[in-house]
């Protein structure tokens, strides 16, 4: 059964029982202590519209609704401590649990997970390097995330080596054609793109991490059948990956826009909603909304 539970996450979690959950990815607020917002749009064909389309028609913009929130904390640890211990407590013996996280805060959170997993459950850092966006010109630019890999038991856990996409080598001349032609296996570091601007991925949620990568976490780290979770949801990116790979899904978040988001996107899986009876009324009344692209 997949599921989307409209909520507060910490009360969610501690209603739930132990050791039933094989993966756990969060992608929790960054603590950045700036305003996340995207905007919803609608277009109509009009002479006189502020944007062009295909064959050159015009379209008139309409604004139907602003998804933001204030990413800051007075004491972001605090807030996380509770939620990380319930994410162990909630993993199987053999689970791995992912905390998504930027440049400010990745040190703090690595010595809170070392406390309640252990040091030697801590496998990896991995780098999520991209090249988007303003550069600074007073310091070197940050373009990546950290996400940190955690496996409750480091001597038996999911790694499905073989599942691995493969990427391009650099120097494909000096590896010869047959290993140039199967690409290689990736490291810790991982190049990808962000969510597209303008692809078909977009759904207007602020923080909408790309497909690609929460792919490559499912299936190297989880089996099909396996039951994976994510209690910061957000635009349900980790529920998508789920099932386009056979695995089952538990969603929670606490923000109306971000429940909407899920429920629309994630439809085709036919996951049960739990409280979200006033979201879905409030959806079966809208109609025509796009994200701005």
């Amino acid at each position: 059964m997949n599921k989307i539970i409209f909520g507060d996450n910490l009360h969610v979690l501690k209603s739930m029982p132990d050791a039933f959950v094989d993966l756990i990815y969060i992608d929790p607020p960054f603590n950045t202590g700036k305003k996340q917002r995207r905007t919803m749009i609608k277009t109509v064909q009009d002479e006189k519209g502020d944007r062009i389309g295909f064959q050159g028609k015009r379209y008139r913009t309409i604004k139907l609704s602003t998804l933001e929130y204030n990413d800051q904390f007075d004491d972001y640890l605090q807030f996380l401590l509770p939620r990380l211990k319930e994410a162990y407590r909630l993993l199987k013996p053999t689970g791995s649990f992912f905390l998504h996280i930027d440049y400010r805060e990745v040190h703090y959170c690595k010595v809170l997970l070392d406390q309640i997993f252990g040091r030697d459950s801590f496998m990896n850092e991995i780098i999520w390097a991209y090249d988007y966006g303003a550069r600074s010109k007073k310091k070197w630019p940050a373009k990546h995330d950290n996400i940190l890999w955690y496996a409750k038991d480091p001597r038996h856990y999911t790694f499905n080596y073989d599942e691995m996409d493969r990427i391009p080598y650099m120097a494909p001349g000096l590896v010869g054609k047959e290993k140039a032609a199967r690409g290689k296996t990736p490291t810790d570091v991982w190049w990808h793109t962000i969510v597209s601007p303008n692809g078909k991925e977009k759904t207007g949620y602020p923080t909408q991490k790309p497909l690609g990568i929460i792919e490559r976490i499912v299936k190297v780290h989880s089996n099909h059948g396996d039951l994976l979770m994510d209690f910061f949801a957000g635009s349900g990116t980790l529920g998508e990956a789920a099932a386009r790979n056979g695995r089952r899904f538990i969603l929670i978040d606490n923000n109306p826009e971000a429940i909407e988001i899920m429920i629309r996107r994630l439809s085709v899986y036919k996951p049960e909603c739990v409280n979200c009876e006033s979201i879905s009324k409030d959806l079966n009344s809208q109609s025509g909304q796009l994200p701005l692209l």
